[in-house]
């Protein structure tokens, strides 16, 4: 199998797309066939034997969703792709529970595409190799941990854990990843494993060797190993002898802690909804009202004091929207980015340059220490810009009245770095625990009339360590706060 290239069928109801990926694919050298609806591909997905298979999500007849879960029902080790423009956290949590192995964000380029093929190519010979050599291994489950075998090397590779148990509770195997993900510190061959395990799982292995349910049931649960960090997903199944008695179970433990994460996210999002964008579009919208009541005879004075702040209103939902999308956009790390040389002292200027009336307002003075010449990186001119405005801006935002902000650019064997330190409110500890989590605002009496999104730090945050940077903060209560942003030299 190692020298023949993979099959592809190409599900898409996007004419040009469809012909054009088949195209690029032919080009290649692999063998593609198209399918220009969900039901036309499941019949040629199920009828022949593709490699791989990549579904559009939205169709006009069946759902990218439905098809995915028909092939995978009934041709489990076909490597399935979603391509979509309108992915969301729950299409990608209900998409990889099903079995997709990833997503292919629309549009994408050649390159792109060759790359999810190749990965996906390899894991798919992965999977037919390891149900080859598992069907060849079934009557001999007991001699698996001691055969110097490719399923040995394929299975200690996952990283998903894999323990098989005998019928008297004994460790028939197990791989590396099994003591990370339990927590167990030490686990031998031949060892009663029950007692090791958590309840759950203890219990869902039990009812197989109690017999106590038919064997050919597979059961699986969702366990917090360590509260908030490490979520484990166990599966059960058993594994039969060839006259269909019961030999044994294996238990395949899966980290699920990024699909927890995403709920929560999920969560802080819609909590984030319901708190930020109700009241300012409630606001809006009883403007608006005012001004189109006729019987309530409101003064031309009256009505544009009620449009400057409504537009100002929506302006703050906008810039809610395109923070949300970038953090979208660093998830996904799909965005191109057109790097070239940045001058640090040049963008640093022109910053204060452009945050010059702000800091007026208020009467913030800005001292700038530079004894560097020509600190020059290769970047994003734009994100470099937007890294130094968030922080800057709030400098001078979270000061007090007539505070300074004093900016350094220094350097050292690796990292240039800018602190911006300024004589602000500061934070508490536990504040700047969280300060660079999405949604988190401080809250006080002293940041009631500051607008933000409290999703500028957290953006931030990826962009330096989209560069292989870093960021530190350091603050003290009504004394001020410094961020320190680091960034490799070239």
């Amino acid at each position: 199998m190692e020298n023949i290239n993979p099959k592809i069928l190409v599900v898409d109801d996007e004419k040009g797309l469809r012909l054009g990926t088949q195209r690029l694919l032919e080009n290649e050298g692999y063998f593609a066939d198209t399918a220009e609806n969900g039901t036309e591909g499941i019949v040629k997905a199920l009828s022949e034997d593709f490699d791989i298979v990549i579904i559009d999500l939205r169709m006009p007849d069946i759902e990218g969703i439905e098809v995915l879960k028909k092939i995978k029902e009934n041709k489990p080790n076909t490597v399935c792709f979603i391509a979509t423009a309108y992915a969301s956290y729950e299409t990608a949590v209900e998409s990889t529970r099903i079995g997709a192995y990833g997503y292919i964000p629309k549009p994408f380029t050649p390159e792109e595409l060759i790359y999810q093929v190749e990965k996906a190519f390899t894991h798919r010979k992965l999977l037919l190799e390891t149900e080859r050599l598992t069907r060849e291994k079934e009557e001999r489950l007991l001699e698996i941990a001691s055969e110097k075998s490719r399923l040995n090397t394929i299975i200690k590779s996952l990283k998903s854990g894999v323990l098989v148990i005998n019928l008297t509770g004994e460790t028939a195997y197990f791989n590396s990843s099994v003591l990370q993900l339990l927590n167990i510190n030490e686990l031998n061959l031949g060892e009663y494993v029950l007692d090791k395990l958590p309840n759950k799982i203890n219990e869902m292995v039990k009812k197989y060797l109690k017999l106590e349910e038919d064997i050919h049931k597979s059961y699986s649960v969702q366990i917090e190993i360590y509260p908030g960090e490490l979520y484990i997903d166990a599966y059960c199944s058993p594994v039969p002898n060839p006259d269909n008695s019961l030999a044994g179970v294996v238990v395949i433990i899966r980290n699920i802690t990024e699909y927890k994460r995403i709920e929560l996210v999920k969560n802080q999002f819609v909590s984030m909804v319901a708190h930020e964008l109700k009241t300012p579009v409630a606001a809006v919208l009883g403007f608006l009202k005012i001004i189109l009541d006729p019987n309530l005879n409101v003064s031309e004075e009256k009505k544009t004091d009620f449009l400057i702040r409504s537009s100002h209103r929506l302006e703050d939902l906008l810039h809610m929207v395109n923070d949300l999308l970038d953090i979208s956009r660093l998830e996904l790390k799909n965005k191109e980015k057109e790097l070239i040389e940045v001058n640090l002292l040049d963008c640093i200027n022109n910053v204060i340059e452009f945050l010059h009336n702000e800091a007026e307002k208020r009467n913030i003075n800005i001292n700038f220490e530079n004894n560097i010449k020509d600190p020059v990186i290769t970047a994003n001119p734009s994100e470099i810009s937007r890294i130094l405005t968030n922080i800057l801006s709030n400098a001078i935002k979270y000061n007090k009245e007539s505070g300074n902000v004093t900016i350094n650019l220094g350097i050292n064997s690796n990292y240039y770095f800018i602190k911006i330190a300024d004589t602000g409110i500061g934070l508490r500890p536990a504040e700047k625990e969280k300060l660079f989590q999405e949604f988190y605002r401080v809250k006080s009496e002293k940041t009631r009339g500051i607008s933000g999104t409290g999703l500028g730090l957290s953006i931030v945050k990826r962009l330096v360590e989209s560069y292989a940077g870093k960021i530190e903060v350091e603050s003290e209560i009504d004394i001020g706060t410094a961020f320190t942003i680091f960034l490799p030299i070239n």
